[in-house]
């Protein structure tokens, strides 16, 4: 596809490693023609490359195959998912599988994007509800803002709440930010 046909969250291939394109200007430089500044997401490593494109040039777009999946279970450096339409398994090492096991509890459902069969990014519900297996005694009276105590959650994440959470209530976690959002009502 040419450059000027690019989109904001399509998924390219350049210099054959796949990006994500997180954003792009078109910009007048003084001599010579336009081009699109553009900012790409690399999608094995997160790290953000900048690149100039002439309007005519030609970029790969990368087709990813979104499937839905089911996390089972996590052994020392491996996570394995079963498929919900075919129940295949596959498993996933620590590098590939990022910051979800903190977050995850067995039969979460979340969506792995492939490319060529392989899982390139897996991508995690935006929140879960973890239960607080320790913290703090909680603080009575303690209405001030911005008092925050750590709680470890079910799944081993540490995370900071505000005063009056007790051992054994359900948080809302967001899993972008691993902050807090609100308790859970049973």
């Amino acid at each position: 596809m040419r450059a000027s046909e690019m989109k904001k969250g399509q998924s390219v291939k350049v210099d054959d490693k796949l990006y994500i394109i997180v954003g792009y200007q078109h910009v007048k430089l003084g001599k010579g023609g336009a081009v699109f500044q553009t900012k790409l997401k690399s999608m094995t490593d997160g790290n953000i490359r900048d690149i100039r494109l002439r309007a005519e040039e030609m970029i790969e777009e990368a087709y990813l195959d979104k499937r839905n999946y089911e996390y089972l279970y996590s052994s020392p450096g491996e996570h394995v998912l079963m498929d919900l339409e075919t129940y295949d398994q596959i498993s996933l090492d620590d590098d590939a599988f990022g910051e979800g096991p903190k977050y995850l509890k067995p039969n979460t459902k979340l969506q792995v994007s492939m490319y060529e069969g392989k899982p390139i990014v897996v991508s995690l519900p935006n929140t879960v509800d973890l239960e607080v297996k320790d913290t703090a005694p909680e603080i009575k009276g303690a209405t001030a803002t911005n008092q925050y105590k750590p709680a470890t959650m079910e799944t081993g994440l540490e995370i900071s709440v505000p005063p009056f959470i007790k051992i054994g209530e359900r948080l809302r976690v967001d899993t972008r930010t691993g902050e807090y959002l609100t308790r859970v009502k049973d």
